[in-house]
């Protein structure tokens, strides 16, 4: 198992992808805390861990909340992996000259808000230690995104934050890595997709077109599956990966070619 004896933070472990790789990392040996905001949502992936015999732990807190991250990380014997999926409030679906500020600027400062105070707080365990890894996810936008609002900004924000912390980290052991994804079909409900664009309120034929038209915009002519993304995350957060730092893994099917 690629992660075995590896403790592993995953913010936003309630949500789609964050419950995936939680459970792919445990499945490959890691002992994962699961953080977030919503008890129910963390209990059932940790649930689902213990029932497969792995070893997951709950912490209800914000990824915003500097002294609750701070408090937490401080609570652990070690922290090999911080993994942060936490959402931004992204608005999608507006031209730019029609988008309220607040809705442009928002996905840019939390993403920037959150990733830097919990990367911050398990770099400084980690490079007492020697070693460790900082993961995050965007969705590949930072080269050019029309009619998705602030996400662009914010996914090229993290990815600088990104290649900065692994040249400031790597002398010290610790690697910073991302993944690309973007349009994994497990996760686009109807329900997440109209709260992102208001005006994308889909039948289950609409939303089966929209799975198609995705796939058709990849090199590989298919969406990428859950399952994939998440393998992806345990092989960068394990000792296999440790050539790999300062970028971003494309795990879109070639939607970002990049």
């Amino acid at each position: 198992m690629m992660l075995t004896d590896k403790t592993a933070v995953i913010y936003g472990a309630g949500g789609s992808i964050g419950g995936a790789v939680a459970r792919t990392f445990a499945r490959e040996g890691a002992r994962v805390h699961l953080v977030g905001r919503t008890a129910e949502t963390l209990d059932v992936v940790a649930k689902d861990i213990a029932a497969a015999g792995g070893h997951a732990e709950t912490a209800v807190l914000d990824a915003l909340d500097e002294t609750a991250v701070e408090a937490h990380i401080a609570s652990l014997d070690a922290v090999d992996v911080s993994f942060n999926l936490v959402t931004r409030g992204d608005v999608q679906g507006m031209p730019l000259l029609d988008m309220p500020v607040d809705d442009f600027v928002r996905p840019v400062v939390t993403a920037v808000h959150a990733q830097f105070i919990t990367a911050r707080a398990a770099a400084r365990r980690m490079a007492e230690r020697g070693s460790g890894v900082i993961l995050t996810l965007n969705s590949g936008s930072a080269h050019g995104s029309p009619m998705m609002g602030g996400t662009g900004p914010a996914d090229a924000a993290m990815d600088t934050l990104v290649r900065n912390l692994a040249m400031e980290l790597g002398p010290r052991g610790v690697r910073a890595v991302g993944l690309w994804a973007a349009g994994v079909p497990e996760t686009l409900t109807r329900e997440k997709l109209a709260a992102v664009d208001s005006a994308m309120v889909l039948d289950d034929a609409a939303l089966q077109g929209l799975l198609a038209n995705l796939a058709g915009m990849r090199m590989t002519r298919r969406n990428p599956t859950l399952a994939e993304v998440a393998a992806t995350a345990a092989f960068l957060a394990s000792d296999h990966a440790g050539g790999i730092t300062g970028t971003f893994v494309n795990v879109t099917g070639g939607m970002v070619p990049h």
